[in-house]
């Protein structure tokens, strides 16, 4: 692989965040996707935090696990860079994707609906957050996949599960990233993923692309 200044290689990180309702298949669709494009995902925070320090959580709790989500973000973008370094040809080159990659399951848009719909309010971090970090891409799971009870999953009737969906989905239409609706079962929702991922990287060189 020809030398890249890291510098460059930062700025030409895709990342990909993963979002939606509890138990919609993010993390399985972040492991397929990352082991399908040969590259890294970052996981979601509040997982080990609340099973470490227990689901009690308070207003005060979900600003530390935003910020904890935050900077796991950062370790997997310098871990992402540096495995994309690594690799002696990028092996999906030839299918237009030419960029380090980087999938992230949960961001400050979850932290936000999560702390309006639990406690009313968000703290402004939160949403200054929102504005600062840029991101590429939005694949928005639907809430068409059974519910799976775990111990820390809160909302299996289906009243919650569609108020939050259409919460999303209206904060994603009202932004300017590009996004796609990711339904169906966990194979059709691969599939169109990849297609997604496709579609938005042969957009790149184009003055206007839409498949949205």
């Amino acid at each position: 692989m020809q030398q890249v200044n890291s510098l460059t290689l930062q700025n030409n990180l895709k990342k990909i965040v993963i979002i939606g309702p509890e138990s919609t298949g993010k993390s399985t669709l972040c492991t397929l996707l990352a082991q399908h494009y040969n590259t890294l995902w970052c996981p979601e925070f509040a997982r080990e935090y609340l099973l470490s320090h227990g689901t009690n959580y308070t207003f005060e709790d979900l600003l530390t696990i935003a910020k904890g989500q935050l900077t796991l973000e950062d370790e997997y973008v310098e871990k992402a860079l540096v495995h994309y370094k690594k690799q002696p040809q990028y092996i999906h080159h030839t299918a237009g994707i030419n960029s380090p990659l980087l999938f992230i399951d949960t961001e400050m848009y979850v932290m936000k609906v999560w702390s309006e719909f639990v406690f009313g309010k968000v703290e402004p971090f939160i949403t200054d957050q929102i504005h600062e970090r840029k991101y590429d891409l939005y694949l928005l799971c639907n809430i068409d996949l059974p519910w799976v009870k775990d111990e820390l999953r809160e909302y299996p009737d289906e009243a919650p599960r569609i108020e939050l969906y259409n919460i999303y989905k209206n904060l994603l239409t009202n932004q300017t990233t590009p996004w796609v609706d990711i339904s169906g079962d966990y194979e059709n929702r691969f599939n169109t993923a990849v297609k997604a991922i496709h579609n938005f990287f042969a957009c790149q060189n184009k003055a206007k692309c839409s498949f949205f």
